[in-house]
């Protein structure tokens, strides 16, 4: 039960209240005029217009019994007490609104330990004038008493009645007023369960998107970014020796055209994977592998970019996931290559393998690189490594290019990307 629960009427409440007071009053009309002719009282009854003003007082205040219920609870135990002490010809609804007023202290007041104390209060004072009337009865009772011996006196079991009667009803409106405040209590624990349950739902849902479109936009930059690398190298190459040699000119843009047909097969398939039912991530769906790279290396050769693949231990199977994200970090790393090492570069690529690790290393020669500026093209490269769980190093060479490495532990589960929030 939170301590910081608060329980507030609403205005539906409110019209609740006033019509039930509204019942009750006619209800206490008729019983103060059908108790009147009865004559509950005998001799002793009190005037009939009592009971009428009786009935305002007693009902009245039940319209505002959840705004205020200690007043309600007091006001109304008051009145009824004073009824029953002058002989106002009128109990039963009485006892109905005292009861829903001591229920409603227990049930609506958000000061707990002024609920325990307003209800204990009228209780405890009723069940002492009930027990003093009880006693004065008995002693003006006593001559006539008829006692048997080893019976008990018809006046004592009817006064036992009696405080059996008020012990239910009082401890009655203790008891589901209690448990109406701890309904209450737990309902409102439910719904900001549910509430924080719905919130980290859209949250959930949000990040998921935003994990796939990471993934779809990284996807697209590798396949892009390399392809039309490729294609710009090889037509700018054809379109300096067109004219001194059109044979290697046509191989060139032969070459254009196989890289072109290459970055339409694996969009296809990245758009098929998206588009399939229950698809949820393309490097999942992919057929790329390690052995791959030997291609992804003749193919850099190709472009101009003379490229050395070596694999140092024993292969051994990596899951899809890590092998398609070393894959893509090899492609970008050549990539990177080709576009800013400069004319006359060469590049090495090395993938080792080892009991617990598998490693892959691109070394390029060229340009000075004096301060890496971050790109998307690295990024992706370092998402990669974290989503193998693994680790990646960009680093500078001193004589001129960059050296990338990335370490994957071969008995760490692939994990999500998590983006900033």
């Amino acid at each position: 039960m939170p301590a910081e629960f608060q329980r507030t009427p609403t205005a539906r409440d409110h019209r609740s209240d006033l019509l039930l007071a509204a019942v009750l009053f006619v209800g206490a009309i008729l019983s103060a005029v059908l108790s009147s002719i009865s004559q509950i009282y005998g001799d002793e009854q009190a005037e009939l217009w009592t009971a009428l003003v009786y009935a305002v007082i007693v009902t009245a205040p039940l319209a505002f019994r959840r705004r205020y219920p200690a007043v309600v609870a007091l006001v109304v135990s008051a009145a009824y007490f004073a009824a029953v002490t002058i002989r106002i010809p009128e109990v039963y609804v009485g006892n109905i609104a005292m009861f829903i007023a001591i229920y409603t202290a227990g049930a609506w007041m958000n000061n707990r330990r002024a609920a325990l104390i307003v209800r204990a209060g009228i209780i405890v004072g009723m069940l002492s004038w009930l027990l003093i009337t009880m006693y004065r009865d008995a002693i003006g009772q006593a001559d006539e008493a008829e006692v048997v011996a080893g019976a008990m006196s018809p006046y004592v079991a009817f006064m036992m009645i009696q405080i059996l009667i008020n012990l239910l009803y009082f401890g009655g409106a203790y008891y589901f007023g209690e448990r109406s405040w701890i309904a209450a209590s737990e309902r409102a624990v439910l719904e900001e369960r549910t509430a924080e349950l719905e919130r980290e739902r859209e949250v959930t849902a949000a990040q998921a998107v935003a994990l796939d479109r990471v993934r779809i936009a990284r996807e697209l930059h590798d396949v892009v970014a390399h392809h039309v690398s490729v294609m710009g190298v090889q037509a700018g190459a054809a379109r300096l020796v067109i004219d001194q040699d059109a044979g290697k000119a046509k191989d060139l843009l032969a070459g254009v055209e196989g890289s072109a047909r290459d970055a339409i097969g694996e969009l296809r398939q990245l758009l098929e994977t998206l588009r399939a039912p229950g698809g949820e991530t393309t490097e999942q769906a992919s057929t790329l592998g390690l052995d791959d790279i030997r291609e992804l290396v003749d193919a850099s050769t190709e472009a101009g970019l003379p490229t050395d693949y070596t694999v140092i231990g024993e292969p051994v199977e990596v899951p899809s996931v890590v092998a398609v994200n070393l894959y893509r970090i090899t492609q970008e790393s050549l990539t990177n290559a080709r576009r800013h090492a400069g004319l006359g570069a060469t590049a090495d690529v090395r993938v080792r393998y080892d009991d617990t690790s598998v490693e892959i290393e691109i070394v390029n020669t060229g340009r000075m690189v004096g301060q890496l500026r971050p790109g998307l093209g690295q990024l992706g490269m370092r998402e990669r490594a974290i989503a193998s769980g693994g680790t990646i190093e960009v680093t500078p060479r001193s004589p001129g290019g960059l050296r990338v490495r990335a370490r994957v532990p071969l008995s760490t589960a692939p994990r999500s990307v998590r983006t900033p929030e």
